[in-house]
């Protein structure tokens, strides 16, 4: 096992930067909003800053490279822009979890969810140097749906008190729950399943130890599965709130 090397200021900036961007949502962007909601929406802030910026930084990522290198693999090592975007995910991760510990401590699904993600991405980016490739597709895929699904979370903290709102939150509930469905019930878990082939017919070789492919594994997994729920859950709510409004007319 190697021993985690931090010899860029890549990570310490994009912490700065996040805490930035926090206490600028917090004291400034939402400073006359509830209290329970103004932290939540900070929250919803630091996402928005970090999801779609990172779906381009992986994009441009894992489509650089020189022509003299073969085409990556599940295993192949991280390079500089995957170790880049893994520090980016990482001060991300990091300062939303100190957000949850601070006003949200009881909130113990995404507090694992965070750290088990860090757990993923810090062994990756420091101690196994290897398998960003596949990691880099996942986070494409987690945080493809990102701007939407804050923007529609945001829509909702203030439906009850602001028309607009309201009527954000209701017409982007259909086409965002379609979106999030195709990518993390369908091709996200596709994408997984080969990962997992690769993985459990030992085509990693020695580049990624067994403890660490397994337990990315499980964290993915995982991570998928609650997703998938999540999203059942909100089509639920969706069809009876479509059907007490039928009702209604």
């Amino acid at each position: 096992m190697g021993i985690p090397s931090f010899q860029t200021l890549t990570l310490p900036t994009f912490f700065f930067f996040f805490v930035s961007s926090y206490l600028l949502a917090y004291f400034r962007i939402f400073h006359n909003w509830d209290p329970k909601h103004r932290a939540e929406a900070s929250s919803c802030f630091i996402s928005l800053t970090h999801g779609t910026p990172a779906v381009f930084m992986a994009i441009h990522a894992l489509t650089t490279h020189t022509t003299k290198s073969p085409s990556p693999t599940f295993s192949s090592p991280n390079t500089f822009l995957h170790n880049t975007v893994l520090e980016f995910s990482i001060s991300y991760f990091s300062i939303d979890l100190l957000h949850y510990f601070i006003f949200f401590p009881n909130d113990t699904l995404f507090i694992l969810h965070h750290l088990a993600t860090l757990y993923v991405f810090f062994t990756c980016r420091f101690i196994v140097h290897h398998g960003s490739f596949a990691l880099l597709v996942l986070l494409i895929l987690a945080e493809i749906t990102s701007f939407c699904q804050n923007v529609w979370t945001l829509a909702g903290y203030r439906k009850a008190d602001l028309p607009v709102a309201g009527k954000v939150f209701d017409l982007m509930s259909l086409p965002f729950f379609a979106f999030y469905t195709i990518v993390r019930g369908i091709i996200g878990p596709l994408f997984v399943y080969k990962m997992g082939v690769f993985y459990i017919n030992q085509m990693a070789g020695d580049s990624i130890p067994v403890w660490a492919w397994v337990s990315w594994m499980i964290v993915i997994v995982t991570a998928i599965l609650i997703s998938i729920v999540w999203v059942f859950d909100h089509w639920i709510d969706w069809f009876k709130r479509r059907k007490a409004m039928s009702k209604l007319a």
